[in-house]
């Protein structure tokens, strides 16, 4: 995507100064998006965006692997002890 350090970490620094009193209103998601659009610009915008929904999906999708994993892992272990229970 091409954004340096010291762009992530203003915006981190103001995420965290904006967002850190509570959930943001209107005023504040106003405020970041000027800040967000004078460090990135309008062209990036769009790209920027596409990242984040890139990055939620994929976190949505590991999650969703991961309960399957547990479902799988619990099923087997049950599986086992009433074979266990079953023999013995």
């Amino acid at each position: 995507m091409g954004f340096g350090p010291t762009e992530l970490l203003i915006l981190l620094a103001f995420t965290i100064v904006l967002f850190g009193f509570g959930p943001p209103g209107a005023g504040e998601l106003l405020i970041l998006l000027a800040i967000v659009l004078l460090i990135f610009g309008a062209k990036k915008l769009p790209e920027l965006a596409r990242g984040i929904g890139k990055s939620v999906t994929s976190f949505k999708t590991g999650l969703n692997e991961g309960a399957e994993e547990e479902a799988e892992v619990a099923a087997q272990q049950e599986k086992e002890t009433t074979q266990k229970e079953e023999i013995g």
